[in-house]
């Protein structure tokens, strides 16, 4: 590909059936829906460089915008789900397990450890949300517990990322036990006055929603994220009843006090450090409930 082409992008309703179109090197963005060189789009953090659209991201390369080079240090990977209920739907729970394992990605569909932004030493973990729609097993909500008693064990301020469908389907009550164990777990955070950051990104819905996400001291959320229980099809459903526009979305929740600020990619670790430079001189005080 020449550089003229690079700049010029083909004007094709179908890239990847258009004659001389190398799959892969443009994406079409859903938002403006203008053909982009995807290289631009990941030079931007993922976003579009002509609307704004924050696309769906690695979760480690998530965690690349905001923490400093190699300070990332990664705890409990040793860990990994089982089939306790021998589910099966389509295909049994413990091949979705091993097909998983075969993409050569994530474990699970969380990672946690130790972080540092710029001179703040912190506790991080993220959802991963290839891995089986970031769904929160027995395995995740471990780790997520493990992530709060360590920033409560160390005394450092914490941040969860979330990205997640909700509870693991596979694994039943097991999977929805972790939403009690994790807030109990926090709970015990809040009470030693330490802070905890939830960043919310598309979509997180479903018992993750329904947990940490909504008990952040503050609540942050990407621009245009997906953020509820219930999906807006199945509300609409419900209630037979035409949903407002934009409902779900972070613009909308902000509108509604459902979070606090709406935070682009690119403004991200300048907002994390000032808020995390403010509270550990200031120890937050528990919400009330």
């Amino acid at each position: 590909m020449s550089w003229i082409d690079k700049l010029r992008p083909p004007k094709i309703s179908s890239p990847a059936k258009k004659e001389g179109f190398q799959e892969g090197l443009w994406t079409k963005c859903p938002q403006c829906t203008e053909i982009v060189f995807q290289e631009d789009i990941v030079k931007n953090l993922s976003v579009c460089p002509k609307c704004q659209h924050h696309f769906r991201m690695n979760a480690r390369d998530r965690l690349k915008i905001f923490l400093e080079p190699e300070s990332f240090e990664e705890l409990s990977m040793d860990i990994s789900p089982t089939d306790p209920l021998e589910f099966r739907d389509q295909k049994k729970y413990r091949d979705r397990i091993k097909s998983m394992d075969k993409l050569g990605g994530e474990k699970e569909s969380y990672i946690f450890g130790r972080g540092r932004i710029r001179d703040l030493d912190i506790v991080v973990g993220t959802f991963v949300f290839k891995y089986m729609g970031g769904s929160m097993g027995s395995v995740a909500g471990e780790k997520l517990t493990r992530t709060f008693e360590l920033a409560l064990h160390e005394e450092k301020p914490c941040i969860v990322i979330t990205s997640s469908g909700g509870a693991r389907m596979q694994e039943g009550i097991l999977s929805l036990m972790q939403m009690a164990k994790s807030t109990a777990a926090l709970a015990q955070l809040r009470k030693k006055g330490i802070p905890y950051i939830a960043f919310l990104t598309d979509p997180t819905t479903g018992g993750v929603a329904a947990s940490c996400a909504m008990l952040g001291d503050v609540i942050l959320a990407e621009p245009n994220a997906l953020i509820g229980f219930a999906g807006p099809r199945v509300i609409q459903q419900t209630i037979k009843e035409e949903l407002p526009e934009g409902f779900q979305r972070s613009d909308f929740l902000l509108d509604h006090g459902m979070i606090d600020r709406i935070v682009p990619r690119s403004e991200l670790k300048e907002t994390l450090y000032r808020i995390l430079s403010m509270a550990t001189d200031h120890r937050f005080s528990p919400r009330s409930s």
